[in-house]
C-alpha cells in the first residue's frame, strides 16, 4: 500500500511509459518504419495509454479517474492489437511481440485492478486522498 502524491508514482504509468518506449524503438526499424498508418496508429495507441492515466490522476476525482482509466485499458487494448498486425506483417519478431503483448496485458489487468479498487471511494473523492493499492 503506498500514497501516491503525483501520476508519475503510479506503477501503472511507469509500465504504460515503458510500453511507448518499447513502441517507438520498434516502430523505427525495417518495414515498420516505413508503414506510417500503422506506426502511427500504435504510437498513438500507446501513447493513450499512458496520457489517460495521467489525465485521469490530475481529474483529481475518484470517477473521472476511473472514466480515464477506462480509457486507458480500452487503448492497451488497441495497442496488443495492433502488435498481431505487425507480426503478422513480419515487421516485429515473434520474440518483441511477446515483449509487447506480455506489456500490455499487465498493465491491461493492473488497471482493472485499480478500477476495482477505485470503486470502492466515492465519486467525489479526491485522488490525492485516497491510498493506492491495486496489487500485482
Amino acid at each position: 500500500m503506498a500514497s501516491v502524491k503525483k501520476f508519475e508514482d503510479l506503477e501503472i504509468w511507469q509500465l504504460a511509459r515503458e510500453l511507448v518506449k518499447d513502441v517507438y524503438k520498434l516502430t523505427q526499424k525495417g518495414g515498420f518504419s516505413k508503414d506510417y498508418g500503422l506506426k502511427d496508429q500504435i504510437r498513438r495507441s500507446s501513447v493513450s495509454v499512458m496520457n489517460n492515466i495521467s489525465e485521469g490522476f490530475e481529474s483529481r476525482t475518484t470517477k473521472r479517474f476511473i472514466n480515464y482509466l477506462g480509457h486507458a485499458k480500452g487503448s492497451c487494448g488497441e495497442t496488443r492489437s495492433i502488435t498481431y498486425v505487425a507480426l503478422d506483417c513480419e515487421y516485429i519478431s515473434e520474440s518483441e511481440f511477446q515483449v509487447l503483448y506480455d506489456r500490455c496485458t499487465k498493465i491491461s489487468r493492473k488497471i482493472q485492478k485499480l478500477i476495482s479498487y477505485l470503486e470502492g471511494y466515492g465519486s467525489n473523492d479526491r485522488i490525492q486522498d485516497v491510498v493506492v493499492n491495486y496489487g500485482t
